[in-house]
């Protein structure tokens, strides 16, 4: 996990395995564990009980008498990625059960000691993330009932054959968006991929393979955006917004904690840290940085923040890119019309992609608040808070603490500017 440490110039070749990143599953984790050793036994139970002890109130004083586990028996970067996805659920649980308005101050020892320590060792942070959620949360229902045919995400995935590993409140919903998620990463890979090819053929002075690589960068991105649109079929927006939403908050910029969180036995000062985000996901900033996307000075700052939130070698992965030579000054330079129309198609499909992401959210944030407040939100699914108050303290920010819409649009306009003008 030392990838990438930034002591020498952009190494020759770039290889995804350096930073580990799958060919075939790009930047999520591979083969996830669904079980801890034996000595982890009383965290899988709660884990796996976490929907059922929210319901009923009965988590926090589960996790009171949970026992104080050392974390030297966890070994290798499998063992590792379940322990952190079921210390931050239980965590997000423990915060969050009653809601917005009866949050804690404290992260008790037996819980935030271990959090930390796995935190550590893997290069993120002590609560719920991207990584988390979704790249270490999935296994197949039926590992031999479908093989992949080819490297699109339709192939080797679907939400048939998916499920998660852990879950929280929000039943069948919470499941639709944590898989719908994953798709969307998984349709990424040909274009994860694309970017090691491009930055091989500038160096190469390849332009026919470069060509090839933009194409197959623009195709994916295009299959993201058909992932994304299964969101529709799978998540209910009353159930996100009143039921979900508030599992993913973290404790930085958020009303409903302003003071951050007390890590019992690791600081007896309070810490602050953003709640799960899709600017967590390395996907969009690895395109950002091939295609030479300049933000604005607050979304920049904000997403660099986010990728505090990435596995490290992913974060390496993403600042090689921003080190290899420039894409878009070799286009521009090169006088080649189809290299110029090939990169302007990746541009024009990530501001397509993000001008979808707003679609989604004005859907699942926007209108679903609309509804709560006017007491018209369907009762759903809403297996987890029975009194189904939705949050209020984050209604205009993401779960990450930014300011959602302003920053959506941001980024998606700075993008569109990102075009090369004939």
């Amino acid at each position: 996990m030392e990838a990438g440490d930034g002591a020498e110039e952009t190494p020759l070749p770039l290889v995804l395995s350096r930073f580990q990143v799958s060919e075939e599953y790009g930047f999520l984790l591979p083969h996830p564990l669904t079980e801890l050793p034996a000595p982890y036994g009383p965290w899988m139970e709660i884990a796996h009980d976490l929907p059922q002890l929210i319901a009923s109130r009965r988590l926090r004083s589960q996790v009171h008498q949970m026992p104080q586990l050392s974390t030297r028996h966890l070994q290798g970067r499998e063992e590792l990625h379940l322990a952190h996805l079921v210390l931050s659920f239980i965590t997000m649980g423990y915060l969050w059960q009653e809601g917005e308005e009866g949050t804690l101050k404290v992260l008790p020892r037996n819980l935030a000691v271990p959090f930390w320590e796995v935190s550590q060792a893997l290069g993120l942070p002590p609560i719920l993330s991207h990584a988390d959620f979704v790249l270490a949360n999935w296994r197949r229902k039926n590992p031999n009932g479908e093989h992949p045919r080819n490297s699109r995400a339709r192939g080797p995935c679907s939400c048939r054959n998916l499920d998660t590993i852990i879950s929280l409140p929000g039943g069948e919903s919470l499941r639709g968006f944590i898989l719908v998620t994953l798709l969307v990463e998984k349709a990424a890979v040909p274009g994860i991929k694309a970017i090691v090819q491009a930055t091989h053929a500038i160096l190469q002075q390849d332009q026919e393979t470069l060509h090839k690589a933009l194409q197959e960068l623009a195709e994916a991105i295009g299959d993201m955006n058909e992932a994304l649109k299964r969101m529709h079929d799978h998540v209910d927006p009353a159930v996100f917004y009143a039921v979900i939403r508030i599992f993913l908050s973290g404790w930085k910029d958020n009303p409903a904690m302003p003071h951050g969180l007390i890590y019992e036995g690791v600081s007896d000062e309070p810490m602050a840290y953003s709640g799960g985000s899709a600017a967590q996901s390395t996907v969009l900033h690895a395109f950002d940085e091939l295609l030479g996307i300049r933000h604005s000075q607050e979304s920049t700052a904000f997403l660099h923040r986010m990728r505090d939130y990435m596995p490290r070698p992913h974060r390496a992965f993403v600042e090689e890119i921003h080190r290899a030579p420039s894409l878009k000054q070799h286009v521009c330079s090169s006088g080649d019309p189809r290299l110029r129309v090939a990169f302007n198609r990746c541009v024009s499909a990530l501001a397509d992609f993000r001008s979808y992401h707003i679609t989604i959210v004005t859907k699942y944030i926007t209108i679903a608040a609309a509804k709560a407040k006017a007491g018209q939100a369907e009762d759903g699914d809403r297996a987890g808070l029975s009194a189904g108050k939705p949050p209020a303290a984050l209604e205009a920010k993401g779960t990450g603490g930014s300011h959602i819409f302003s920053f959506l649009k941001s980024v998606r306009d700075s993008t569109r500017e990102g075009m090369i003008r004939a």
